[in-house]
């Protein structure tokens, strides 16, 4: 489709998804939103994507949804009755939840390589990809307490289980910026490099090495590794074996398994 908001290219076997709005510091407005889960869902829909990558153009990863979005809610919403009033927010709320929710859906594993900002919304949607490498100059923040409201599209919700409790509350808390080397020490991140373009280039060849595993096992691990974190360690494992006897035996393991004794790389269909 013709994307208005982001930028999306395929690089071999990986989809690289940019938020395309450089001149707005790639703030969010509605059509980031919904582009945002179209693209997730093609990356998840199309065989020959094996792994993504989502970052930024320009100077910053995504400062946070739009104002003029956010100014625009009570328009949206309005009724003569307060209830169906209410109740059109509820679902508006539940709308961008599940857009920034298509990162995790999407069964391909996704790398958020974030430069300059990482705020707000931005830091809502990296938390739902798998893990984030950023450039030295990234900035993070949960910048919804600053304007007045509570953080509802997922922030509150992933951040502890990244950075542990007390760290995610004193973040939420006061809206701080948080350094790409705090980011580090607190785990948010997993690699830290000089600038935009190494962190695009880290992203890229690591994606890249994901997407030359075998493609059955890289979707089944993301959703093990998902459902085990919010679940018992009794129910993951119970999860994993139903997942295991319905795919282990596959043309994968196969071939994965003959590699091994011919010493060579094994080449496995999307």
């Amino acid at each position: 489709m013709n994307y208005s908001a982001l930028n999306v290219e395929q690089h071999g076997a990986v989809a690289v998804i940019s938020f395309n709005r450089a001149s707005k510091a790639n703030s969010l407005d509605e059509a980031s939103w919904s582009e945002l889960r179209t693209a997730m869902r093609w990356a998840d829909d199309t065989p020959e994507i094996r792994a993504v990558v989502l970052q930024g153009e320009g100077k910053h990863f995504c400062s946070g949804i739009d104002l003029s979005m956010l100014m625009g809610v009570q328009a949206r919403i309005k009724d003569e009755c307060e209830g169906r009033m209410r109740e059109k927010l509820r679902r508006l709320i539940l709308d961008l939840q599940d857009c920034v929710t298509s990162l995790e859906a999407c069964r391909k594993p996704v790398i958020a390589a974030i430069h300059g900002a990482c705020l707000g919304g931005g830091l809502d949607i990296a938390l739902a990809a798998d893990f984030r490498f950023a450039s030295s100059d990234a900035v993070f923040g949960v910048r919804e307490v600053d304007v007045g409201m509570v953080a509802d599209v997922g922030t509150l919700q992933r951040l502890p289980h990244v950075v542990g409790e007390g760290i995610a509350r004193e973040m939420a808390l006061t809206g701080r910026d948080v350094t790409a080397d705090e980011a580090m020490s607190f785990r948010l991140v997993n690699r830290v490099v000089p600038d935009g373009d190494a962190v695009k280039a880290a992203a890229l060849e690591c994606a890249t090495l994901i997407a030359s595993k075998a493609p059955l096992a890289v979707r089944g691990t993301k959703e093990v590794l998902n459902y085990g974190r919010d679940h018992s360690v009794a129910d993951g494992l119970n999860q994993v074996a139903g997942w295991n006897a319905a795919m282990l035996i596959s043309d994968d393991i196969q071939k994965a398994g003959m590699a091994a004794m011919m010493k060579t790389r094994p080449v496995f269909r999307d």
